[in-house]
């Protein structure tokens, strides 16, 4: 066992973050870790720090290794963020963190696992401490691509790409981590395309994959414009109940625990003195219901890509394998009643809501445009 047994087929990057680990002349202060979603960055983040604090370089048993992987480690700090943007105030302490020396391991590690959403002003607040740290902190920066972060940021990371693993890595990887039966492994694994998170998701929640067949089932159903603008509207709803669904019982619990904290737990009203706070989380839970609710949202719209994807291969007759090989009837079936140039303008136009949806494009109206021009059109 060792920490790098959940990075999986990721050979060249761990071969690179392991000999880093294990051989001083080969590290460095600020390290990017890009891939696309699914590819295991913040896994192999959280690896590449447990190796840092391990004197073995990641044993995976020891105190250090298990401490880190669970999140209790002093002188690990994961960030991260449910919002839109990592804000200012969230990166304004980091830069105070990353000038203490670790406390009991060998490094004071900062793991920024959204480091994309940095935008100028709170990427600039932590410019200096990532260019000039002291000599025993060590940054470790994910995001989805180099492009993602802001150059005065990337010029001065060491940048390892990680790539989308093989689905038969990601498969066996849910057989042995969490006990799934090996066919719906290999089927969520595809229907993923090996995002190991969703993978893990689709195969051990079956509301999740009824959830993910309902989008693919927007595709066939979409006749006219009287129909694309029900399915968006459906799809729409369907996000934002599951957006709720995630933060609901959380939003509660702060609430509960900050109204405790101030001396106000079942107060009628909230004194003025102690409205700005509560103001201020309502504010926080709004930006990450926005967020969870996008994120859905794009979900549903690569779901949907792969079943055009699986479409166009059949059309063309590539001889690849399916990626929704449990909705084969419906690929087939829209494949024999449309061009190849029209799965095309289909695709384009997914991609174009999501584009709208990260530009922040009303939910509704995007979708509904998307949805629209999915209609058979001669």
């Amino acid at each position: 066992m060792s920490v790098w047994d959940d990075v999986v087929g990721q050979e060249p990057a761990v071969a690179e973050l392991r000999g880093a680990a294990l051989d001083p002349s080969r590290m460095t202060h600020a390290w990017l870790l890009t891939g696309p979603p699914g590819s295991g960055r913040s896994n192999a983040a959280r690896a590449f720090a447990a190796a840092l604090q391990c004197l073995e370089g990641g044993c995976g048993h020891c105190h250090a290794c298990t401490t880190v992987l669970h999140g209790t480690h002093p002188d690990v700090t994961l960030v991260a963020t449910e919002g839109v943007f990592i804000r200012v105030d969230t990166a304004r302490p980091l830069v105070e963190l990353a000038q203490r020396s670790p406390s009991e391991g060998r490094w004071r590690v900062i793991v920024v696992e959204d480091a994309d959403r940095l935008n100028e002003t709170s990427g600039n607040v932590l410019l200096k401490a990532i260019e000039e740290p002291p000599p025993r902190t060590v940054w470790l920066l994910c995001a989805p691509s180099p492009q993602d972060v802001l150059v005065t940021l990337r010029s001065r990371s060491r940048s390892v790409p990680l790539r989308v693993p093989p689905v038969d890595a990601v498969a066996e990887l849910l057989v042995r981590r969490d006990g799934v039966d090996p066919h719906v492994a290999a089927v969520a694994a595809r229907a993923a395309q090996s995002h190991i998170g969703i993978a893990r998701r689709l195969a051990r929640d079956p509301e999740a994959r009824a959830r993910r067949a309902k989008v693919l089932s927007l595709a066939p159903r979409v006749r006219g414009v009287g129909d694309a603008v029900l399915a968006a509207g459906e799809l729409v709803e369907t996000a934002q109940a599951d957006a709720k669904a995630a933060t609901e019982e959380r939003d509660a619990s702060e609430r509960s625990a900050l109204l405790r904290s101030l001396g106000a737990e079942g107060a009628a009203t909230i004194p003025p003195a102690l409205r700005a706070q509560v103001r201020q989380l309502d504010e926080d839970q709004k930006r990450r219901a926005t967020r969870a609710q996008r994120d859905v949202l794009d979900r549903a719209m690569v779901d949907l890509l792969s079943l055009y994807r699986d479409v166009l291969v059949i059309q063309l007759g590539a001889g690849v394998e399916l990626v929704n090989v449990e909705h084969e009837e419906t690929v087939r079936t829209l494949a024999e009643s449309s061009s190849p140039e029209q799965t095309l303008r289909r695709m384009d136009a997914v991609g174009v809501a999501r584009t709208r949806l990260a530009g922040n494009v009303a939910p509704l109206l995007a979708v509904e445009a998307m949805a629209i021009a999915l209609r058979p059109q001669g």
